[in-house]
């Protein structure tokens, strides 16, 4: 409880002020204030005041957030999304110029889909004259190459705001609106572009009020009618579905939901896109993607693409209700999917209400029907689980390895201490695999752009630096993850995880997708797939071994578990990161 709760009239609004010499000085301040634990730092001459600036704090004996040096813009941003998504917080990333805002690259992608609070910063190159003022031009002549005529517009479709700090600014205040959007659902990433002269311009100490003085918005309540609606269909349901995705980005909300689920008997499946862990995937109402065809009433939380319309769409006469924070999903330009209702509010406000409501609905004859279904819900969760893990051991001695296989067993070594970190393809059923139980346990990439898992892995481990954080994922995005950035910073900051990759050698896209566009007999598929196979691949192994990492190749399959073992322990006990990358099977691979 607030200890304020009870007096009317609050200690201060003042704004508060705090020792600094520049901008760079406050700006550091005001990220300290807001609870900023990590800046993810690639160099850049007109960012210096980052380092400078911290490293003037933490002498001096203020707070300040650390930075983490990691060599490439890519795995830097994906850290900060990683340690967001694990730690609940703000991280703040920092890159050269237009040129490090680029190599950001397809990790905006991901970061505007997250629904994770990072402020991704980049420098802003001088536009002063040489010798006009401190940080103007001087040098080589790439600082008049570097400026361009709106560097903020490289990302601002990806973005929920952008700022270009000018020098009338209140440097400190900027830091914390900036913060302060971020945080505020949807979360999401904001933009500055912070120009050398303004962050070296030198002030007399800063004041300014901290992102929780300008207040971080609490989400909409839910509205009391769609709420009673939502709770009367539910409860009369015969066959109702919760779907779900991002949900368990809160992971309150992953108790809160089974415990509704189990009082309605209502299964729990898989949207088209998962994103977070929000539900135990070996609870006995967990079915997956589980078809959607015999639904009568659909309640969707939290979710971007509640099913695919050529595989796997409910009934036209099933009644579905669809909430989140922005349930219009204005981020995506075309929306076809329809709902009955949608609802304005947080997955938790909403999963609450309707437990409150339901009970006050419940008869002695829906406990009966609820127990019923539970039973029918438990017997298909099991025989689903038993059939994949049967199927699975039936692959155990083919060569090369099968995905399967390597699933069930990635499944079986791990415990309750683990996080994984899944940019595996649909098809390698690793989700199915997995008896994760635990909230905020287990991350699927939570957009199209490859390459999240490594750098994710890597700002995890060093949120929760007591949990084995394990990154699964197939050799195409792997490589598209600048993944040695990744594993230089986790041996460098002892921040140890270990990736899993699945080498086939292969991408879906050019491969399964050209299949199914242009069918088994196309030009492509008699070409041998000329563009869809990267074959001879790189030695992901040495790779690794040449960033201080243990690595290893697997071509057997009786060696699955003590190669994975072995990864392991090299995360655990020598606090090293690890790669091991186990040899499949070409994707349409013809025998």
């Amino acid at each position: 409880m607030n200890k304020h709760a009870g007096n009317l009239r609050n200690d201060s609004r003042a704004w508060i002020e705090v020792p600094a010499d520049d901008n760079g000085d406050a700006m550091i301040a005001a990220m300290a204030e807001a609870g900023v634990d990590y800046i993810f730092f690639t160099s850049g001459s007109e960012i210096g005041f980052y380092q400078e600036a911290v490293a003037k704090a933490h002498a001096q004996g203020r707070k300040a957030p650390k930075l983490i040096t990691v060599t490439h813009e890519h795995a830097s941003l994906n850290a900060a999304l990683g340690y967001a998504a694990v730690s609940g917080k703000p991280a703040v990333t920092a890159a050269h110029v237009d040129c490090g805002t680029q190599h950001y690259g397809g990790a905006v992608h991901t970061a505007f889909h997250s629904g994770l609070p990072v402020v991704i910063t980049g420098g802003g190159s001088p536009t002063s004259y040489p010798g006009s003022i401190l940080g103007a031009r001087d040098g080589g002549g790439h600082i008049w190459l570097q400026q361009s005529f709106d560097q903020n517009s490289i990302v601002r479709q990806y973005t929920k705001w952008d700022h270009r700090m000018q020098m009338q600014d209140n440097a400190g205040l900027m830091i914390s609106r900036a913060l302060q959007v971020a945080r505020t659902e949807p979360c999401g990433p904001v933009y500055l572009t912070l120009p050398r002269e303004v962050s070296l311009h030198k002030i007399n100490g800063a004041k300014f009020p901290t992102m929780d003085q300008l207040g971080v918005a609490r989400p909409a309540a839910p509205d009391a009618g769609g709420i009673r609606e939502i709770a009367q269909r539910l409860v009369k349901a015969d066959n109702p579905f919760v779907l779900v995705a991002k949900s368990g980005r809160n992971p309150a909300t992953v108790p809160a939901l089974v415990r509704l689920c189990e009082l309605l008997a209502l299964p729990v499946a898989q949207s088209g896109l998962r994103a977070y862990q929000c539900f135990p995937l070996n609870h006995p109402l967990y079915l997956s993607g589980a078809s959607l065809k015999d639904a009568d009433v659909i309640l969707a939380l939290d979710v971007d693409i509640p099913w695919l319309a050529d595989s796997n769409p409910p009934p036209d006469n099933a009644w579905v209700a669809i909430t989140d924070v922005e349930p219009s999903k204005r981020r995506i330009p075309t929306m076809e999917f329809t709902a009955d209702l949608r609802l304005t509010a947080d997955a938790m406000s909403v999963i609450e209400a309707l437990e409150a409501e339901v009970i006050k609905l419940i008869t002695p004859s829906d406990r009966e029907r609820f127990a019923a279904r539970a039973a029918r819900s438990a017997e298909v969760s099991a025989k689903r689980r038993t059939d994949i893990a049967e199927e699975a051991k039936s692959r155990a001695n083919k060569l090369p390895i099968d995905p399967k296989w390597l699933a069930y067993r990635i499944a079986k070594v791990l415990d309750d201490n683990c996080i994984v970190f899944d940019e595996t393809i649909a098809q390698n059923q690793l989700h199915d695999y997995l008896n994760i139980s635990k909230p905020g346990a287990y991350f699927h990439n939570p957009a199209s752009s490859g390459g999240w898992s490594p750098g994710a892995a890597l700002g995890a481990k060093l949120a929760a630096p007591d949990k084995d954080v394990i990154a699964v994922t197939g050799d195409g995005f792997y490589m598209f993850g600048t993944p040695v950035h990744a594993l230089w910073a986790a041996r460098h900051y002892k921040a140890p995880f270990m990736v899993v990759v699945y080498q086939n050698r292969s991408y879906s896209t050019g491969t399964l997708r050209i299949n199914s566009v242009y069918g088994k007999d196309s030009y492509t598929s008699k070409a041998d797939y000329d563009g869809g196979y990267f074959d001879p691949p790189i030695d992901f192994a040495k790779e690794a071994e040449a960033a201080g990492a243990y690595g290893e190749n697997v071509t057997d399959p009786a060696y699955v578990e003590s190669a994975l073992r072995r990864g392991l322990k090299a995360i655990r006990e020598e606090g090293r990161p690890a790669v091991i990358s186990v040899w499949l099977a070409r994707l349409l691979q013809k025998d």
